[in-house]
């Protein structure tokens, strides 16, 4: 039987997962990865334990699928959109404050470029249309600024800067290949641009590199940051060098598929799926979101044109699925905000200690406490209609743009007992969902018919995030089959690498699949909800009021 491994690096950990040609998983495995925060919005990891990591991981999925290593026939990785740095001989060169070289990797929820991002937005470079109009501080060129500006010494011992999904491509293969769908959606590459070389797609823009100050990577010809640029799932170089599949315990030459962002992996493994035995058409396809939920989350679209939508990153060319054009909304915490809810909350070590004593998990007890007092009201969602929060607590990512928002909460008591820290959860997943909500009003605006969410990520194993989600936008909400869609996706890039599939779309018609669907509710609850959402519009023009009046 020929199998495919699928190596996901998410925010707080590695994971491997290996899947058969039909898109079943045969066995899986996770291990931790570390991370750093020197000081505020200061984020950062080491490369060398990221990988060390994705070796841990590989050989114990590997072993819990029972099969051997000749039977993987084709390798795909997949990472969040951090930074790297490498020095000429492939060793750390640190990002960090600290000067420690283990630190080589700036991590992507890291917003130390914020003022740098400022100034390059100030450009209005022609560049910025294609990432909403605004460039993020979690997007590369920030970070890159920042380095030169900031460390100097790195910046110049600095060989080369990866994305994080291409450095494990890097370090798999020794092939510096980097993936279009990181350089078009982190680092302004111009996918769609036609390109002076054949060997590559699309192509840099000189111009904009000059204008932010970083004109270094023109005078090298991209050296440091990518010469040779093609889409995911191509396979790359030889594939597994000898060293890497010591490591990992596997064949060398295992074919090794193009990188992709773990979102947009996340995207291949559910966007596709077929509802009711039918493959989607191009029209289908314009009418459904993939969101991507875990520490942050993303929201994918795509269409057979390019769409210029404020606030929301792209529009990329074939940045997820080749030959259409993806926009990205996003929200910065979502996974990461509930638990600060939950865990700064005065009863969260109580709540814990429960959790362990009953063998279960703190949200279980939660929902638990919320269906108990939902007795009292019409529908769980009405308990908090007094409780409201705005959920900007690391910034906004999408439709906002502004990573200087902050969060806020109103209605607040005296009481600190564990029902309040329960309508607290529950007024933060509302949030949550509210954010998503004003993603999909931004895109519908520009000619999107968003209708059905495929959802997937850790978010989607709590029934009270998906219930709120499906009431507060509208929208049905269909799941995976596969709940774990982020590996699938890396999975299917390694399974059109090893040659098992003519095209990514093949392979997603053929490994991904629909699964359980929920229904919005519609009628009363929907009309709660839409004076929820007037509430949530309205905290942010409060937030502004509040900083025009102390600047008077």
């Amino acid at each position: 039987m020929d199998a495919y491994l699928g190596i996901d690096v998410g925010t707080g950990s590695a994971r491997a997962g290996v899947f058969d040609h039909q898109g079943h998983l045969l066995g899986t495995s996770t291990h931790p990865i570390r991370m750093w925060r020197p000081q505020p919005d200061f984020v950062e990891q080491s490369s060398v334990d990221i990988w060390r990591a994705c070796c841990t991981a590989v050989q114990a999925a590997v072993g819990q699928a029972a099969v051997s290593a000749d039977q993987i026939r084709g390798i795909g990785f997949d990472a969040t959109c951090s930074l790297v740095a490498l020095d000429a001989n492939d060793q750390p060169v640190s990002v960090s404050p600290t000067g420690n070289d283990e630190r080589n990797v700036i991590v992507w929820m890291d917003h130390r470029a914020v003022e740098q991002a400022q100034r390059i937005n100030a450009t209005n470079h022609e560049v910025l249309r294609y990432v909403g109009g605004v460039i993020s501080p979690e997007m590369q060129a920030p970070k890159l600024l920042w380095l030169k500006e900031n460390l100097p010494q790195s910046w110049e011992r600095a060989a080369m800067f990866f994305d994080l999904p291409d450095y494990l491509t890097y370090r798999a293969t020794g092939d510096a290949t980097r993936s279009l769908c990181t350089t078009v959606c982190k680092w302004t590459y111009l996918g769609h641009e036609q390109s002076n070389r054949s060997d590559t797609v699309g192509r840099w823009d000189d111009s904009f590199w000059r204008t932010v100050g970083l004109g270094e990577f023109v005078q090298e010809n991209y050296a440091r940051i990518g010469q040779r640029i093609r889409p995911m799932g191509e396979a790359i170089g030889k594939g597994l060098t000898p060293q890497a599949a010591d490591e990992l315990n596997l064949q060398p030459q295992t074919p090794v598929g193009i990188s992709i962002i773990d979102a947009h992996a996340g995207g291949l493994g559910v966007i596709g799926a077929a509802i009711d035995g039918a493959a989607p058409t191009p029209q289908d396809m314009e009418r459904r979101l993939a969101l991507i939920g875990g520490t942050s989350s993303c929201h994918m679209v795509v269409a057979n044109e390019a769409r210029f939508i404020p606030g929301v990153w792209g529009p990329y060319f074939s940045a997820m699925i080749p030959d259409l054009w993806l926009n990205e909304g996003g929200q910065s915490a979502t996974g990461s905000l509930i638990d600060h809810v939950i865990f700064s909350h005065a009863r969260s070590a109580e709540l814990r200690d429960e959790a362990k004593t009953q063998d279960r998990t703190i949200y279980e007890l939660l929902n638990e406490r919320l269906d108990a007092l939902a007795t009292s009201v019409e529908f769980p969602g009405a308990l908090t209609n007094t409780l409201h929060v705005l959920p900007y607590f690391h910034g906004n990512r999408s439709p906002r743009a502004d990573p200087t928002l902050r969060g806020m909460i109103s209605g607040l008591t005296m009481s600190d007992t564990i029902d309040d820290l329960a309508l607290l959860y529950l007024a933060t997943i509302q949030a949550v969902a509210h954010g998503t909500r004003h993603i999909i009003d931004a895109l519908n605006e520009y000619d999107y018919r968003i209708d059905t969410i495929f959802a997937c990520g850790g978010g989607t194993k709590n029934p009270v995030f998906l219930r709120e989600h499906a009431d507060i936008t509208g929208c049905r909400i269909v799941l995976p089959q596969e709940p774990e869609a982020v590996l699938l996706g890396a999975a299917i890039l390694g399974a059109v690498a090893g040659g098992a599939f003519g095209s990514l779309l093949e392979a997603m018609s053929a490994m991904s699949m629909a699964g359980q669907a929920i229904t919005p509710s519609g009628g009363s609850i929907a009309q709660y909800h839409n004076a929820k959402h007037a509430v949530f519009r309205r905290m942010y023009d409060d937030q502004l009021a509040y900083r025009a009046l102390l600047q008077t």
